[in-house]
């Protein structure tokens, strides 16, 4: 099976994911979950945190940035498109825009340069059904979440299952394999002690069954863990050695 080549791109050029290409940090920082301060800026709209995480992020290797605005009881679709705004006028990087609400996906999306990464779906027919027609209609790529009805399963073929599911209804919609990513799902250690184990081989399974590209949100595995950076540093070694190719994570 020929394996997919992910190409999203920016005002500073294109950044391809896959095989025979540098395994591509998605930089995490821009989101307010866990993190009071910018929760608190964006509430007001003071974007100096944003621009600041967003330099600092591609200085350290980010060549991706995630972007994440979603604050209870605020306008989710104003705040993330002023985000997509602001983060333009400092870095030239692609841009993952992440969010399940359609209506911010419809405000802010338009308003990225370049080919954009929308994180995420999952294998839920809601999600399916809500969000696979604008990233067709958006010409985007899009990353899908090993999960449905069911909740997150720690077995591996129930995780290559919600994949399989999430390709095919990608298919449908006219989305090319290249542009779909799959995220097998991280749990933390400190909670599933085979939760690595699990992840690698749900990697090693849809690799080989699809051949589409696979990424994760790397800092789950160490949540609430001593030596953060140790852990998600030697995760990410692995992760990579077990055919993942790109991850969300703090450059």
């Amino acid at each position: 099976m020929t394996l997919a080549t992910t190409r999203l791109s920016g005002p500073g050029g294109e950044v391809a994911i896959g095989d025979g290409h540098p395994f591509r940090i998605i930089g995490e920082r821009i989101n307010p979950t866990g993190r009071a301060q910018l929760t608190e800026d964006l509430k007001v709209m003071d974007l100096t945190t944003v621009q600041r995480d967003a330099q600092a992020q591609v200085r350290a290797g980010a060549a991706v940035l995630d972007l994440n605005a979603g604050i209870p009881g605020f306008d989710e679709a104003a705040m993330l498109s002023a985000v997509v705004k602001t983060v333009h006028e400092v870095v030239d990087v692609p841009l993952c825009i992440d969010s399940s609400t359609p209506e911010a996906l419809e405000a802010a999306v338009p308003l990225a340069q370049g080919k954009v990464l929308i994180n995420s779906v999952t294998a839920e027919e809601h999600s399916l059904e809500r969000l696979l027609p604008l990233v067709a209609r958006f010409g985007a790529a899009v990353i899908g979440m090993a999960n449905d009805e069911e909740g997150i399963s720690m077995d591996p073929q129930t995780r290559l299952a919600a994949a399989r599911k999430i390709v095919e209804r990608a298919a449908d919609h006219g989305i090319a394999r290249d542009d779909v990513i799959i995220d097998p799902l991280t749990m933390p250690i400190g909670a599933a002690g085979d939760a690595a184990t699990a992840m690698f081989e749900t990697v090693r399974l849809i690799r080989e069954e699809f051949g589409v590209n696979v990424s994760c949100g790397a800092s789950n595995i160490s949540f609430g863990m001593p030596d953060r950076q140790g852990i998600d540093a030697a995760f990410l070694t692995m992760a990579a050695m077990a055919g993942m190719n790109t991850a969300i994570t703090n450059p």
